[in-house]
Order: structure tokens, then C-alpha cells, then sequence
């Protein structure tokens, strides 16, 4: 299964949650849960760690491996990431790797498999410390971006960052403390809740009656920037899986909850039956839908390349391309400009991604003003963000870095604008 897994990501470019999904269909009923939750974790790893396992592998062959041999080379992917990175016994990590290489088409490739991760049990370790964890484990663009971006000190940190598992973020609908004593939590000075990740969050307390959701501390901090909301009417624009629009509902406004895919509403249905909170959904594109009347205020998660959640997704570091910045960046435009149409002066606009590309953060903001939107910014103060006044960024918007709150599990990476109507 976790071979699959591996395959259809990096071979078909599938993303890691929808590949998983696929190859769990096709397991037995009968596979145990903690078996799927290995090999999850198990592929989450190779990922997180690709740039490392392949350099050791690399330090085993005299040649590289045909290119007829992606089967083998997945295989020693992922018992490299169960010696090295996993601690898994020598004994069963190989024996495992030699039985998952004899079920492929290239089952003379079988002593390979055997002698390379034979010797990694040995050095591999050793190998694995010498190296450049940061550097090899960060895609070339995306190095050469962030250190243009940030500077190479802080490029490195974000990547390091990356190769940490998030923490469990939560949002409460009231009575913080409260709840982070009775769910063992950190308060964090953001307002989240923090927890230590694993676990079933479907068994903690206050899931059944709907207290909580899960949300990454940065992805909370958005919503919060429109202020007080109770009684008015907020757009929140592409929407699910529903975070946001569950902070907003909380907070007693009255939600049109937007996202152009009726099954990622499906979820975010769900979602708001469970927390008891409602909301008004809509499946369309936000770039064509027009309200009755202007909103109050609006909230625009755009869709991008999700470069600061590479700690939850780290198929997204190799399944992006430079390429698929301009694309984005486009459909980002079209997005913030019908946002705009959509409120009434005087009105709040936050504009958001979790990207780390100043692409697809201050740079579509600066070129809607600079087109002649009647939009002014409205900075961001440090008491809005529980004092953290090292999230705030040039012209006084939210840039937030995954090595941001990093002696407390860091963050995601997450970029805020929020833009008066004038």
C-alpha cells in the first residue's frame, strides 16, 4: 500500500491525501488500523525526507538505477525512510523491502535492494547526520525563492521547519482555558489551542458536542482580523473545508460560505452540523458570482501552491513547479477583483494564502491598488496577534513563517492582507 502510495504521487503526481485514499480502497478490509496509519506515516516521511534518502541511496550504487526501475527505487525509498528515519529493526525494515521488490517486475533487482539497505543499516545514521538535512530535502527553486524572499538564514529555518510533523492545532468556540485544561493543551498567545500530534481527534473531549475543530494556529489568524463580526454579513470565499467559516459563524455573523466544489461543501456541511453553527453555502466560482447586495466584509483564501503547509503536505515540495506560479497568480487576480466587487465602502477585505512565494502574497495586493481598486491597507497591529509583532511584515500585513513560534511547535506558512474599501 505505501508503495502505491509513493508511486502515484511522485509517478502521476497525485496528491498525497487523494493517493492515499486510492490505495486504501484497494487494501484488504481486514488491514489493521495501526497498519494504515504506518504506512501512512511511512510515506509522509519518504516525502518529508526525499532529498535525504535519495542522496543515500545515491552513496550505495556505482550507477544509477535504470530508468525502467521506479518500482525498486520507491522500494528503497521507503525502507531507507523505515532504517534511518523511523527506527525500524534492521531485520524487518529489509526483510519487508526484499518481499515488497520480489511483487514488482524487476524481482532480479531483489540483491540490490538487499545489499543497499544492508549497508545503510550500518551507516546510514552516520550518512544521514553528515549531511545538508535543510538543503537536500528543499526542492532548488523553491531554496533559491525562499532565500531571495527571506535571506539564506531564514530560508533555512523554513526548511528545517518543514521536517518536523505539525503539532494539532484547535479552535474553540468559547472558554479557551477552559478547554485547553481539559484537552491537555497549550494556549498559544495567538488563541489556539495546542496539542501534541497522534491521536484520534474523534475521541478527545468536546469533538461529539461540537466545541472544537481543528485548524492550524496561522490558518486562525485571518478571520480574527476583521474584528468584531457579530451581526454582520461576511463573504468567506472558497471556503471548505470550513475553518474560517466556522470562526466567523462562531463569532455571530451571518456567513456565505463559497467554494466552487459541492464535495468539499459536502465536508464543510458536515463540519457546521457538528459544531451546531450555520452558515449560508454556495457551490460557484467566486471569480464569476455576484451577491443580491455588498457584503460587509469579505474573506478570500485563495487557492496557491500551499508552500507553508509542506510540515502537513510534503508531497506539495515536489508535485509544484515554478511554472504553476504564474497560473495561480492569475487566478488569484481574477479572484481579489471580484472580492472587491463585492463590498460595500467602508468595508473589510482580507485577503489570504498559505503560500510563502511573495508572488502570491503582497505582490497580487500591491498590483490590485496599483490597477486603481479603491482599496487602502489597514496594518496589522502586534495586539491583534497575541503580541507576536514578528508576524507582521512589510506595509504592516501578516507574514507568517513556519519557523515562526518554533520553541512551540512552529506554524504554518501564511500570508494576510487586510484592504478598506474606500
Amino acid at each position: 500500500m505505501a508503495q502505491r502510495t509513493l508511486s502515484r504521487v511522485l509517478r502521476r503526481h497525485r496528491p498525497l491525501d487523494e493517493a492515499l485514499d486510492e490505495a486504501l480502497g484497494e487494501a484488504p478490509a481486514e488491514l489493521a488500523e495501526r497498519d494504515r496509519a504506518f504506512a501512512r506515516l511511512l510515506v509522509t516521511t519518504a516525502l518529508r525526507r526525499l532529498g535525504q534518502i535519495d542522496a543515500l541511496i545515491a552513496t550505495c550504487l556505482d550507477r544509477p538505477l535504470p530508468s525502467n526501475a521506479a518500482a525498486i527505487q520507491d522500494v528503497l525509498r521507503l525502507g531507507v525512510a523505515q532504517l534511518v528515519f523511523l527506527d525500524v529493526a534492521a531485520h524487518a525494515a529489509v526483510d519487508t523491502a526484499v518481499e515488497m521488490a520480489k511483487a514488482t517486475r524487476l524481482s532480479a533487482q531483489v540483491k540490490l535492494v538487499n545489499a543497499v539497505l544492508r549497508r545503510l543499516a550500518q551507516h546510514g545514521k552516520a550518512l544521514s547526520a553528515a549531511g545538508d538535512a535543510a538543503r537536500l530535502n528543499t526542492p532548488d527553486w523553491l531554496w533559491h525563492s525562499w532565500c531571495e524572499a527571506y535571506g539564506e538564514a531564514t530560508c533555512r529555518a523554513i526548511a528545517l521547519a518543514h521536517l518536523s510533523e505539525a503539532p494539532l492545532d484547535i479552535s474553540v468556540k468559547a472558554d479557551a482555558p477552559s478547554w485547553a485544561e481539559r484537552l491537555s493543551a497549550e494556549l498559544l498567545p495567538t488563541g489556539s489551542l495546542r496539542r501534541p500530534p497522534g491521536g484520534l481527534v474523534s475521541a478527545l473531549p468536546g469533538f461529539d458536542e461540537g466545541a472544537w475543530w481543528v485548524q492550524d494556529a496561522a490558518a486562525a489568524l485571518p478571520a480574527r482580523l476583521l474584528g468584531p463580526v457579530a451581526g454582520q454579513r461576511v463573504a468567506d470565499l472558497c471556503a471548505a473545508p470550513g475553518g474560517k467559516t466556522a470562526q466567523l459563524a462562531a463569532a455571530g455573523a451571518a456567513v456565505t460560505a463559497l467554494d466552487r466544489s459541492a464535495k468539499r461543501l459536502l465536508r464543510l456541511t458536515a463540519n457546521l452540523q457538528r459544531l451546531g453553527l450555520a452558515a449560508e453555502l454556495v457551490t460557484a466560482d467566486a471569480a464569476a458570482w455576484q451577491p443580491t447586495e455588498p457584503f460587509d466584509a469579505v474573506l478570500l483564501d485563495a487557492p496557491c501552491s500551499a508552500t507553508g503547509t509542506l510540515r502537513r503536505h510534503p508531497d506539495a515540495a515536489w508535485l509544484k513547479q515554478p511554472t504553476d506560479i504564474a497560473k495561480l497568480t492569475a487566478a488569484q487576480d481574477r479572484l481579489l477583483a471580484a472580492a472587491a466587487a463585492m463590498l460595500r465602502p467602508g468595508g473589510l477585505l482580507i485577503y489570504c494564502t498559505c503560500s510563502l512565494q511573495p508572488e502570491e502574497g503582497p505582490r497580487r495586493v500591491d498590483a490590485l491598488v496599483a490597477a486603481g481598486a479603491p482599496f487602502r491597507r489597514r496594518p496589522i497591529e502586534a495586539g491583534e496577534l497575541g503580541g507576536l509583532d514578528e508576524l507582521i511584515g512589510e506595509a504592516g500585513d501578516l507574514r507568517i513563517l513556519p519557523c515562526h513560534l518554533a520553541e512551540k511547535g512552529g506554524m504554518d506558512g501564511f500570508y494576510a492582507a487586510r484592504l478598506e474599501r474606500l
